[in-house]
């Protein structure tokens, strides 16, 4: 059932809405809603926040928390910074993935009044202040006119909790169509993991000849593909073949009708994973 994405700025009051959401859809619509969020990982912040490696893990385990909650039945709050915008897209390609809708309510406050509720805070659950000015600074706001933030329900700390509109985004309206990127399709044809391999392996060559000429804010021409890559960035032939195996080991358990989509599903994967 929906996924109740949170976000804002640390100490924003973020887990305070989480909880007021849970009573709000367990009393009045009976439903059974599981929370997630970096308390239930026992998340040691300071530590976790100063290190971009400990971060990203964090970030990942939260995220297979959250696919492993995501049912038919039941609501998931996930309540945690969620402050990447390329995190929250990852999150809006799990619900169409499992075709449920969701919704982002941004706990909207001030650096300054966040840093006080952060020090009004016992000694153990405070940030520290270059971690807590750092997460602020890095913080990316949501924006409605993007997909993936959309519907969106700014609160402001004195504002009374929209339940019944976010009720409504949730239980009136249609999930997001799953993609090609997305869909899973039944295996059909012997030959697909060869095609896979064969089809992938041509894009790398293609992008790999078209880097020596290439600049950032080029587009490269793929064979088999009407998209074309976004070259926003230097990239190496070393993270083009990561990326690879992460599709391939995806696609494997999701595979499509049609080889020809092969080409355009890659180039998509891509050019998401490497803005």
């Amino acid at each position: 059932m929906p996924l109740i994405v949170l976000c804002g700025y640390p100490c924003s009051g973020k887990t305070q809405r989480a909880e007021e959401l849970k009573v709000c859809f367990e009393r009045r619509a009976g439903r059974t809603v599981h929370v997630v969020g970096d308390g239930a990982l026992g998340v040691e912040k300071n530590t976790v926040y100063a290190d971009s490696q400990k971060e990203k893990n964090v970030r990942a385990s939260l995220k297979a928390e959250v696919e492993r909650k995501v049912n038919k039945d039941d609501i998931v709050i996930f309540d945690s910074l969620n402050y990447i915008k390329g995190y929250r897209y990852e999150l809006f390609c799990l619900i169409k993935h499992t075709q449920t809708p969701h919704c982002l309510v941004y706990c909207l406050t001030s650096g300054e009044i966040s840093s006080t509720w952060n020090a009004s805070r016992d000694a153990a659950e405070q940030y520290n202040q270059d971690i807590f000015d750092a997460l602020v600074l890095r913080f990316e706001a949501p924006d409605s006119r993007n997909r993936w933030d959309s519907p969106l329900f700014t609160i402001l700390k004195d504002d009374k909790l929209p339940y019944e509109d976010i009720s409504d985004a949730l239980f009136k309206r249609k999930a997001p169509p799953p993609n090609q990127s997305t869909q899973s399709q039944p295996l059909s044809s012997v030959n697909f993991l060869h095609e896979l391999d064969k089809i992938t392996q041509d894009v790398l060559l293609a992008i790999f000849n078209s880097l020596k000429t290439s600049v950032p804010g080029d587009l490269i021409i793929v064979p088999g593909a009407t998209e074309k890559i976004e070259l926003t960035r230097t990239i190496n032939m070393a993270e083009l073949r990561k990326l690879r195996r992460q599709f391939i080991s995806y696609t494997k358990t999701h595979p499509t009708e049609n080889s020809g989509h092969i080409s355009n599903m890659f180039v998509q994967y891509l050019n998401k994973s490497l803005h």
